[in-house]
């Protein structure tokens, strides 16, 4: 449903979602549509669909334009603008110039779930989505960043991964050591260790983060 705390107080889901609608148009995006002269709110609204349903996946400006009928740069323009009232946030690819990263790759997110469950208009409980995977990256890595900068915490943020798909969800370069993270929502999930992140930084930390374990790494 989302983080923010006047849901606890609603009880039903109609309740939560005509909050979340009212918060994202009356709130969220007023600054925008008012401050900025953007006349046709619409094009807002179509570029967060389309984020929604890219969350954890790397996204291009110049694809997403073609779709919206606009500039790459407008495209640039209006996620900037997001990012500013605190809608969606950034995370850019990490590299250390070795010949197989990915090193201009970018992917955006959610301060809040429940933005993005209407948006894509779907408020069903996590046991019965299909969208699992992508609603856990998003809400632990917000919790991350809240919790980062509660702290003031010295840190960079990224993802990696590699021209030939080996990749981590979430990178941190914080007290001279990397500490690579990949997100599962089950604990029974099997995953290893990218063999070229192995190779390429052998004093870098690597940790499956899963819900059952989610509560320490957030806090740590």
């Amino acid at each position: 449903m989302g983080s923010y705390p006047e849901l606890i107080h609603l009880q039903n889901i109609e309740d939560k979602t005509d909050y979340l609608k009212e918060l994202m148009n009356s709130y969220l995006l007023k600054d925008i549509l008012e401050f900025e002269n953007i006349k046709n709110s619409d094009k807002i609204f179509d570029l967060l669909r389309l984020v929604a349903f890219q969350v954890g996946s790397e996204i291009s400006y110049t694809e997403m334009g073609r779709q919206l009928s606009m500039s790459k740069n407008t495209v640039e323009k209006y996620l900037d603008l997001l990012s500013k009232v605190y809608i969606l946030h950034s995370v850019n690819a990490f590299s250390r110039n070795l010949r197989k990263e990915i090193v201009k790759g970018k992917k955006w997110y959610f301060y809040d779930n429940g933005i993005r469950n209407i948006l894509i208009a779907n408020m069903n409980p996590i046991e019965i989505r299909n969208d699992v995977g992508a609603l856990w990256e998003n809400y632990i890595i917000s919790e991350r960043i809240k919790y980062q900068r509660y702290n003031r915490m010295l840190v960079y943020n990224y993802f990696w991964r590699t021209y030939d798909q080996q990749e981590i969800d979430w990178v941190e370069d914080r007290g001279g050591i990397l500490h690579g993270y990949e997100f599962k929502w089950s604990p029974n999930r099997k995953v290893r260790k990218p063999t070229a992140w192995e190779n390429a930084y052998e004093n870098a930390k690597y940790e499956v983060i899963h819900n059952e374990n989610y509560v320490d790494w957030v806090r740590n």
